[in-house]
């Protein structure tokens, strides 16, 4: 059965398809399939990411789950009252995410974690049916400019509308902002391109606009 915004079976791109058949191949025990978002979709925080990763989301199948990128998200997430634990081990740790969800612009486990542009254009669908489901104050938060890219394309605007770059704001249709990020890869973090800090003033901010977007409706 397809939810709104996933569908389990997908298999339209033959170079990811091909290479998630591989690893399930090397690594048995691996989920090697479109990880599915993770959250209610009624949530009004919407985080973004690129892909799957191979250790990652790949194995575990849950997005940032079981990855060095999923370290800082999940603790920020905490920290901001988004999630009811601050680590993410496993699908059936007990973990549960409050008003959030988390996507990634491409389902599945590309090679070398680079999809290609045909990828993320074949994903882009699904990502449009999870942003039409956002009602008016809610908050994306896209991790990286792949993510971003996507998420405004997907919003049938043009990229030149809005430019990626940390911490930058845009509005999105239906009264919903958009958030940029650093991906907190880890690349990002330990060259301190992307730090603590700078992380979790995104997710503040997300927090702040949700909070007062739920004064003006009540």
């Amino acid at each position: 059965m397809t939810q709104r915004g996933f569908d389990p079976a997908c298999r339209r791109c033959g170079r990811l398809a091909a290479f998630l058949d591989t690893v399930k191949s090397q690594y048995p025990d691996y989920f090697c399939r479109p990880v599915p978002p993770f959250g209610a979709a009624d949530a009004r925080l919407l985080v973004v990411g690129l892909a799957p990763g191979m250790h990652g989301a790949n194995a575990s199948g849950r997005p940032f789950t079981g990855d060095f990128a999923g370290i800082l998200l999940y603790k920020t997430l905490h920290k901001f009252g988004f999630a009811s634990a601050p680590v993410s081990r496993a699908t059936d740790d007990g973990l549960q995410l409050i008003d959030c969800r988390i996507t990634n612009a491409v389902k599945c486990l590309p090679p070398q974690n680079k999809p290609v542009g045909a990828e993320i254009k074949a994903c882009r669908e699904y990502l449009a049916d999870e942003l039409q489901t956002m009602q008016p104050g809610s908050v994306v938060v896209a991790l990286g400019s792949i993510a971003h890219n996507s998420v405004v394309a997907a919003s049938g605007m043009r990229q030149a509308d809005a430019r990626f770059a940390h911490a930058a704001r845009h509005a999105l249709p239906n009264g919903v902002a958009l958030l940029d990020s650093y991906h907190c890869s880890r690349y990002n973090t330990q060259t301190r391109r992307l730090t603590d800090d700078m992380f979790e003033q995104v997710f503040a901010a997300a927090r702040a606009l949700l909070d007062d977007a739920a004064v003006d409706t009540a």
